[in-house]
């Protein structure tokens, strides 16, 4: 770790007219300076609202923080300094947590120790304040738009409308097509399109709102040094706080994403501390997210996970209902990496790629998976360890956005009563090694379709849980 570092968050600026946020970062290392600009540009396209300027230094604020956790873990600095941020108690106590969890992987990966490691700056003063925002209603606005020029008029009440995240795979599509049966108005959003979003966006046929992230490309090449830390940052948590400011901006009441029941379970220990890779998509991301809105910035705005109470395997259940999107979807995150983006839907070597695979052949014919991935991922030789993992043999679980080893067992368990694969690696190793040691196979493979209880889906969406 940097012991002789500092990271200072610097303040963020937000430039209306090209639709432009600029996030400023310093990162101090012994001699060496190095600045930082992350860019989030929004489409010219749309009408914006004005957000009243106290609500916007608030959200603009927090984005920062969450922006700038790519840039502190270079180093991992114990000092951070802000510039123009003033956190209360409870805020620095929300931040500490989420860097602490959110970046779990990634002091595993590199050995870290980080307790006490994070502790962000707080003035006690901050802690009596009333919230800074109430609500938006009864407030006079004004809306600049490119074509009408500015309006001005009288806040009634929050929009009903919905900003849904496309990220292109199975669970995006599944909570989109739930909103379309429930008649539900709505609208997707994306950070980074990618022709795969686009496709996505063109079925379900809704409008999209994509927003450019502009990385300092400094951290692309500080990242090949070798005194440089490097891995996983929460990234679900970053998307949420720009779904935010895109809620503000647009006049959208809900931020509607697509994490299941399984994302709550970790990959590993460390410290101490459960090691999640999909912590920023677990519930208690989700709650804490919810609780930090509506204390500290606005109440008129409302963060939910539609498909909370879902397994992964009962959302593939649902998705295959669905064909139209099989030739256009993926699930493979490959895809989407900055410094890997492809056309490829598929790379058929990673974890997402084999564990999708092995739930949609619980449900789908083998030839049908043969036309979505062009190949039989239960043949890979390569892939045998992967799915060794998934179905619970290793010990830690892979570090990608993957299922509970039940609801692998399940789907390996209903493919093996098809018939059809018999033959193949993947399914030979399960009835070797894995399907005698389970008990009660027959009750494992109905619980794992069960609905939790355990979500904060509004009332009025409520009638999702009875879509079959």
């Amino acid at each position: 770790m940097g012991q002789n570092s500092k990271f200072i968050y610097e303040r963020p600026v937000w430039e209306p007219e090209r639709r432009e946020a600029a996030f400023f970062y310093r990162l101090e290392h012994g001699s060496e300076i190095i600045n930082f600009t992350e860019t989030l540009v929004f489409p010219a396209n749309q009408s914006i609202s004005n957000i009243p300027q106290n609500l916007l230094n608030n959200v603009l604020n927090s984005l920062s923080l969450a922006l700038g956790i790519s840039y502190y873990k270079l180093y991992c600095p114990k000092q951070v300094v802000f510039e123009n941020i003033q956190l209360s108690k409870g805020q620095a106590e929300f931040w500490n947590t989420l860097y602490r969890k959110g970046l779990g992987e990634f002091f595993y990966q590199n050995k870290i120790d980080f307790r006490g490691l994070i502790s962000f700056p707080f003035n006690p003063s901050q802690d009596n304040r009333t919230l800074p925002n109430p609500p938006l209603s009864g407030r006079e606005y004004s809306v600049s738009s490119p074509d009408k020029g500015e309006t001005e008029g009288v806040l009634v009440a929050p929009t009903e409308r919905s900003l849904v995240g496309i990220g292109g795979g199975k669970d995006s599509i599944v909570a989109a097509e739930f909103l379309k049966s429930l008649r539900k108005p709505f609208t997707g959003f994306a950070v980074e399109t990618h022709t795969i979003k686009e496709q996505v966006t063109k079925l379900l046929g809704v409008d999209l709102i994509h927003i450019r992230r502009e990385i300092d490309p400094r951290l692309l090449e500080l990242n090949k040094r070798p005194d440089i830390y490097n891995g996983h940052v929460p990234v679900s948590s970053i998307y949420a706080f720009i779904g935010l400011l895109a809620a503000l901006l647009y006049d959208y009441r809900y931020i509607i994403v697509s994490n299941e029941q399984s994302a709550n379970y970790g990959n590993t220990t460390y410290l101490g501390e459960s090691i999640n890779h999909q912590w920023s998509k677990s519930f208690e991301f989700e709650m804490l997210f919810q609780e930090y809105v509506k204390n500290f910035l606005t109440p008129d705005v409302a963060y939910f996970s539609l498909l909370r109470p879902f397994s992964e395997i009962a959302i593939t259940k649902c998705f295959v209902n669905y064909p139209q999107y099989f030739p256009v979807f993926s699930s493979c995150n490959r895809n989407f990496k900055i410094t890997e983006k492809t056309d490829r839907k598929w790379c058929l070597e990673c974890s997402k790629c084999a564990f999708t695979y092995a739930m949609l052949s619980a449900f789908l014919p083998k030839q049908e998976l043969l036309n979505i991935f062009g190949q039989n991922l239960f043949t890979k030789t390569t892939l045998v360890p992967i799915y060794k993992k998934l179905l619970g043999v290793m010990q830690i679980k892979p570090f990608d956005c993957v299922g509970t080893p039940e609801e692998v067992q399940t789907a390996f368990y209903l493919a093996m009563k098809s018939g059809e694969y018999d033959n193949d690696k993947a399914m030979r190793f399960f009835k070797e090694a894995v399907l005698s040691k389970i008990k009660n196979i027959d009750t494992m493979s109905k619980e794992v379709f069960n609905l939790s209880d355990e979500h904060r889906i509004p009332r009025e969406f409520r009638e999702v849980l009875k879509v079959d």
